[in-house]
């Protein structure tokens, strides 16, 4: 079994420095990774990656990340990016990471994603210059996210979770007001995620969403948002089939 913990939007700030570190000393023995779902500042200013640093870096298993909107605010993702990779976080951004979980190469490709909207009612890459801008970023991520997933079958892992902080899923967004679902994610990303075959998507963005949903190919989505899960993280198990594999559709609890 892998145990992964999972939260998005710390937001974290001076007023609550130290507070989130002391809660993720509950993850040993309870999970095997920690997955962070982006928006880990308020404002993207490089002092409030510093605070995230401190509240990640003594987290006592493995942590993933990827970037949020929030934290692209201040143009200092570079900086903040620098600043985890430094302590140890694993910051993705379109590309993978593998690692060894419980005697399972465990995979993980993500990165920030985009909007765009879901099936049905989404943006075209068509019109202005700004328009098809707004939408080519979505796709090109999405294309660089379904190889990363890709990737991490020649480099045998065998469970692969796609980590965004935009939505995959208008499912996660139930609760948000529907003017605003094309700002929140993209079915593009959905696609990538069903090609590759992935075995769960996280994600966070999304604070009145709701924390389940799935792709039109059956893969599992979570919103892990810190207002959604209402705990400092969620811990989701990938259960092993019969010879004791996992495959691509283990089981999933919470």
């Amino acid at each position: 079994m892998i145990r992964v913990a999972a939260v998005g939007d710390i937001h974290v700030g001076p007023d609550v420095a130290g507070r989130y570190r002391e809660q993720l000393a509950g993850l040993a023995g309870h999970a095997d990774v920690l997955l962070v779902a982006g928006d880990l500042t308020r404002h993207g200013t490089v002092a409030e990656g510093r605070i995230a640093v401190e509240e990640l870096s003594a987290c006592p298993v493995p942590v993933i990340a990827v970037l949020g909107n929030h934290d692209y605010h201040s143009d200092a993702q570079e900086e903040i990016t620098a600043l985890l990779r430094e302590a140890g976080v694993t910051v993705l951004e379109g590309d993978w990471t593998v690692l060894e979980c419980a005697g399972v190469r465990l995979g993980v490709a993500g990165g920030k994603g985009f909007g765009g909207g879901f099936a049905g009612r989404s943006a075209g890459e068509f019109g202005e210059p700004e328009m098809k801008e707004f939408v080519r970023h979505t796709r090109e991520f999405s294309e660089r996210l379904h190889a990363a997933l890709t990737a991490l079958d020649e480099h045998g892992a065998d469970v692969k979770i796609a980590l965004t902080h935009y939505s995959p899923v208008k499912d996660t967004l139930a609760g948000e007001p529907l003017e605003i679902y094309p700002f929140l994610g993209s079915y593009l990303m959905a696609e990538a995620i069903d090609r590759a075959e992935a075995d769960l998507a996280v994600h966070g963005h999304a604070h009145r969403g709701a924390e389940k949903g799935m792709t039109a190919g059956g893969v599992r989505v979570r919103n892990v948002a810190l207002p959604v899960i209402r705990h400092a993280y969620a811990v989701y198990s990938l259960d092993e089939t019969t010879l004791g594999r996992p495959v691509r559709s283990a089981s999933l609890s919470r």
